[in-house]
């Protein structure tokens, strides 16, 4: 019989290495806490509608592509991707906004529209941008940072990154204008991080998404998450859901199994995490086999923001209203610094708006929207009692979205459901409620982060954000690409 690999957790990190664990001979057993598959990709469906609970943008087709090559199929021929021009509609709080895009004379006009004298800024930092992919995506991404010697290795070409200023300060290098500097630095916090400490190496997503585009899942990301399984089950592989990991068992220093919350016990060649891995390391590993991710350094790591998302649908249609839109507040480095330095949570936010009915009506009943808006919080660390709190914030996001995108907003809502840091916590099992992780700053990129080769254990490996590469479809499906570097062939 064929060596056997248990993953724990089907998000898209645990699906990818289950794809490519069994592309290379092994027999691959997913094990999946919650009632389906996806972790944070999971999918609710409530009075006709679809939500995608989590992420909702393709940036990097071609990590996708990838895995259905390896399983002798076309990506395409099972899963519609939509490209979205604009990308993004940026909204100020005074009404004017953005339309973010990949067309260079569209985006030099939108830049004129605000500074003229951005534009040739704006140019220069695309091309820091593409230089910082070629190192850090195409470079880097995919390399494991197992040993410290590795990190010195690619350090001239972490130092070309300006990897040691933040993408805010790299932005204001090249743009003066305040509300361009937000339109240009706000993606970190797409994948967990402050973009006034996350490390310059992330400002290449700017030129990431301008090679490759901003696309859409037609039935919704959930998809590809589906997608993902006919490949695992086509591989021979299976998933068990509503089947939770306890323990990780060890043997003579290496990773043997697992046990479960019911007590079974399931041998392994390899173990593979897909948990959070700060919950990984201080929940299903038992202390007695930790040296470097000790109880206090788990405790003292600097993790992401959580996040407040509000799923819901109208009777009515927006069709002002694009499918991505980030509405910006104009207190963006105080309210950062609130929600990521001193975990208070205040009564003004920042929010991203998506409406996916714009590119896809069939996630919804005829003439109506779906939607769902979050808003970052801090995790919880603040102290914050969701039970109480979370349906008066709730109001306060419903009453500014009326007042602003989605007149009589009140009036037509339908369906409605809430996700908060607590549901971070208790149902996806992520460390103070963090909804990305570790945090993406430099004393927490490649070697620095929980390895996808655990230092602790033989055969033990990690995937999803809290390891190398970082948060995101493109970073966590890498993730599961480096275990082609680090897991032997199976014997």
């Amino acid at each position: 019989m064929s060596a056997h690999a248990v993953v724990i957790g089907s998000g898209f990190g645990g699906l990818a290495a289950a794809v490519r664990l069994g592309a290379r001979g092994y027999r691959v057993t997913v094990l999946e806490r919650l009632d389906a598959p996806g972790g944070r990709a999971y999918v609710h469906r409530q009075d006709g509608f679809t939500f995608d609970a989590g992420p909702t943008i393709v940036t990097v087709p071609f990590v996708l592509e990838e895995l259905w090559e390896l399983c002798g199929k076309n990506l395409h021929d099972h899963v519609q991707l939509r490209s979205l021009t604009p990308f993004y509609q940026v909204r100020f709080e005074d009404g004017t906004y953005f339309d973010y895009s990949a067309d260079p004379e569209a985006m030099a006009q939108e830049i004129a529209r605000f500074s003229p004298d951005d534009v040739e800024g704006y140019q220069r930092l695309l091309k820091v941008s593409e230089k910082t992919y070629k190192i850090g995506f195409e470079g880097l991404v995919s390399v494991s940072f197992h040993s410290f010697w590795m990190m010195l290795k690619v350090l001239p070409d972490l130092v070309r990154t300006q990897f040691h200023r933040s993408v805010y300060g790299l932005v204001s290098r090249y743009i003066k204008h305040s509300k361009l500097r937000m339109v240009f630095s706000f993606h970190p916090l797409l994948v967990g991080g402050n973009p006034f400490t996350t490390t310059a190496v992330y400002a290449l997503i700017s030129h990431l998404e301008r090679r490759f585009g901003v696309h859409y899942t037609v039935g919704g990301t959930g998809r590809l998450v589906s997608g993902l399984v006919e490949l695992i089950e086509g591989q021979g592989g299976s998933l068990r859901c509503d089947t939770e990991v306890a323990e990780i068992l060890v043997k003579d220093g290496a990773a043997c199994g697992v046990k479960l919350a019911g007590g079974e016990q399931i041998d392994a060649d390899i173990v593979v995490s897909n948990a959070d891995s700060a919950m990984t390391y201080r929940e299903l590993l038992p202390a007695r086999y930790r040296k470097r991710w000790t109880d206090r350094k788990i405790s003292k790591s600097r993790y992401s923001m959580s996040l407040f998302v509000w799923y819901f649908g109208t009777d009515r249609q927006y069709p002002d209203v694009p499918h991505h839109m980030i509405m910006l507040n104009k207190r963006y480095r105080s309210l950062l610094r609130d929600i990521f330095e001193d975990c208070e949570l205040t009564d003004d936010f920042s929010l991203y708006l998506h409406r996916p009915t714009a590119s896809d009506p069939s996630l919804a009943p005829e003439g109506c929207d779906a939607f769902y808006v979050l808003a970052p919080v801090p995790h919880l660390d603040a102290d914050v009692d969701w039970e109480t709190r979370a349906e008066p914030y709730r109001k306060l996001v419903e009453t500014e979205l009326a007042n602003t995108v989605l007149p009589d907003l009140q009036q037509h809502v339908v369906t409605s459901r809430m996700l908060t840091p607590f549901d971070f916590r208790d149902r996806l099992r992520s460390v103070k409620g963090a909804a990305f992780g570790l945090q993406p700053v430099l004393m927490q990129t490649g070697w620095f982060r929980p390895h996808n080769r655990s230092e602790e254990v033989d055969n033990l490996y990690l995937v999803g954000a809290g390891t190398h590469p970082g948060a995101g479809i493109p970073g966590v499906i890498s993730s599961a690409k480096v275990l082609d570097e680090v897991v032997p062939d199976p014997s």
